[in-house]
């Protein structure tokens, strides 16, 4: 069977799976729809959070960002792994006893301030917005390419579904249905990893088979830096950021993603505490599984890439290179007019995509109305790079399909949680909290719902229509995180000295210094565009690492602030003691 048969085939079968999942575990209250009742097991939620935490950019994005950046993308996977080690330890167990549904929940009862919740309900829905358009994007990728639709139409139907289950089942149905996911998008991307691990190293565990020899005798490690080096690239395993960069991104995605409310919420769906503990232990040993075979893939995808397309003739090209860039995911233009495809250094486009002519070239090609000066003259999208390794190492067609339908679950789960994050911001922390406190159950539940439709319509506009600076609106999303979210939590659980005054001074001033330099080094918004270049940054940090600052300014201000103003009140210390307090913590306080 083709490719395509296979992935509506696989596809199918795992859409109706979260369907009949959802109706199945629908929701009849508003515990079961924000924290499914507050009765999943640890190994459940383990698998559920696993699946929430490694969303497209983890299973499409992250072995990409690698195999293209090399020895540098690394600060991705140690800031991402390390962001859920800080939150599963020092963070989710605390968070749990205290016995609140949602992180502005926990900000705004914990610091006695409606100003305080409000200010996390913003950051709570900008993080949640920019990350679910994202997942919306990566599925319209993955049908555009496998089921031969729009991109377009590859969003509206993954829409479809992620409001189908998340509407219906809160939490309880996104949970189990996040179980499902999990198994699939796992089985997915470790499929082809051992096949391709198996043919180039004859090892069948990738992690070994990256640093294992060939057929030929050569490392694998040393062959990809030979032939980086060899077409002018900076060799894979060196790096060129500095130290202190390094130090300061890893910092900032760490802090970061131990502030996304998407995954803390998690932790509040088990009975008692020790099982938040427990499904943080099984949710680190999922995650660990697909991000310690990230890094090889990112080395078996740009090894094949290079040694596939470098200087081989157009006309003899595989087919899987036409299929892909008739999405516009892959491009070439023969700037040498040699109809060899030439591989190197430099963007081939002046612009950050490719803009096709309607006609075709003498070779056959696509062409490109904007090719830069570069010699090179290849266009690679880094998020192809898990989707198209199994067709560029000639895998069998099932296991292409089935790295779609893994690829479509790594999107939907995440989307699924920040959704409810979205909904349970509105409905729960905005309107149950500070508009209507008398509100019925019945009506909250059905304000929730409404607003995960109005989150989908949101989040699928962005999809369809994203902004132009979506990759700098991420990197502001982490810091956004760290320098608001992280401060807040640590010292809301570990001061008891700690009051509003601190923590709203110290999220408002990390918030915008953190604002103001993205906006400015990264997004160009502010001062003269010819100093938003990387020898004008503070200290050498770039803005990806400059949440770390922003965090470092929100700790200072709010510790100096709370110093000098009135204590919290008596009840509220007696809370802080409590929930630090180990014996008894068998369910969460009530207050």
């Amino acid at each position: 069977m083709g490719i395509q048969t296979w992935t509506f085939i696989l596809v199918g079968i795992t859409f109706a799976l979260y369907i009949g999942i959802a109706i199945w575990s629908r929701a009849g209250s508003t515990k079961e729809f924000y924290v499914a009742g507050g009765g999943v097991s640890p190994l459940a939620n383990g698998l559920a959070t696993a699946a929430d935490w490694m969303s497209a950019a983890s299973f499409l994005g992250m072995a990409g960002i690698i195999a293209f950046s090399g020895y540098d993308g690394s600060v991705y996977l140690m800031g991402w792994t390390g962001g859920y080690v800080l939150l599963a330890l020092l963070l989710a167990p605390y968070l749990r006893k205290f016995g609140k549904f949602t992180v502005p929940d926990f900000i705004g009862d914990r610091y006695y301030s409606n100003v305080a919740r409000t200010v996390a309900i913003v950051a709570a829905l900008f993080v949640s917005f920019t990350y679910v358009a994202g997942q919306m994007r990566g599925v319209g990728v993955v049908f555009s390419r496998f089921l031969d639709v729009e991109v377009n139409t590859g969003v509206y139907i993954g829409m479809a579904v992620v409001l189908f289950y998340a509407f219906l089942g809160g939490m309880k149905g996104i949970t189990y249905t996040q179980v499902a996911q999990y198994c699939v998008l796992i089985f997915a991307f470790m499929v082809p990893a051992i096949f391709i691990s198996l043919m180039a190293t004859g090892n069948p565990v990738p992690q070994l088979g990256m640093g294992a020899a060939g057929s030929d005798g050569i490392y694998l490690l040393d062959k990809l830096d030979g032939l980086m080096t060899d077409l002018g690239f900076t060799a894979y395993t060196d790096g060129t950021k500095s130290k202190m960069d390094v130090f300061f991104i890893t910092a900032a995605l760490m802090m970061g993603t131990a502030g996304l409310p998407h995954v803390i919420i998690r932790f509040f769906t088990v009975p008692k505490v020790k099982d938040a503990r427990k499904s943080a232990g099984f949710a680190l040993l999922f995650i660990a599984i697909l991000y310690t075979t990230a890094p090889a893939i990112a080395v078996f995808a740009r090894t094949n890439l290079m040694e596939t397309v470098q200087n081989t003739p157009y006309k003899e090209i595989p087919a899987w290179f036409t299929k892909w860039e008739d999405t516009g995911l892959i491009a070439w233009t023969d700037k040498n007019k040699d109809g060899k495809i030439q591989y190197a250094p430099g963007n081939a486009l002046a612009d950050a995509k490719p803009i096709f002519e309607t006609k075709r070239g003498v070779n056959g090609e696509r062409l490109i109305a904007n090719p830069s000066p570069t010699v090179n003259e290849l266009y690679v999208d880094r998020d192809i790079t898990v989707l198209a390794n199994p067709e560029i190492a000639n895998l069998p067609n099932w296991i292409i399909a089935l790295v779609a339908a893994g690829g479509l679950a790594a999107a939907l789960s995440t989307a699924a949680g920040l959704l409810l994050v979205i909904s349970t911001s509105i409905s729960h922390d905005l309107v149950k909290k500070q508009i209507a406190p008398e509100i019925s159950d019945k009506k909250e539940l059905l304000i929730a719902r409404l607003s995960s439709l109005v989150a989908v319509l949101v989040a699928g506009y962005f999809g369809i229509n994203p902004p132009g600076f979506v990759a700098s609106v991420v990197a502001l999303a982490f810091g956004l995180a760290a320098s608001s979210f992280f401060p807040a939590i640590v010292l809301g659980i570990f001061s008891k000295r700690m009051n509003r005054e601190g923590a709203i001074t110290g999220m408002l001033a990390g918030l915008a210094i953190t604002c103001y330099y993205i906006a400015r080094f990264k997004l160009g918004w502010i001062g003269n565009p010819d100093t938003a270049t990387q020898e004008y940054w503070w200290f050498g940090i770039s803005p990806e690492g400059f949440g770390t600052v922003g965090m470092l300014v929100n700790f200072s201000i709010a510790l100096v602030v709370s110093s000098v103003t009135t204590a919290p009140p008596e009840h509220v210390q007696e809370i802080v003691e409590n929930i630090r307090i180990p014996s008894g913590a068998g369910e969460a306080i009530e207050h």
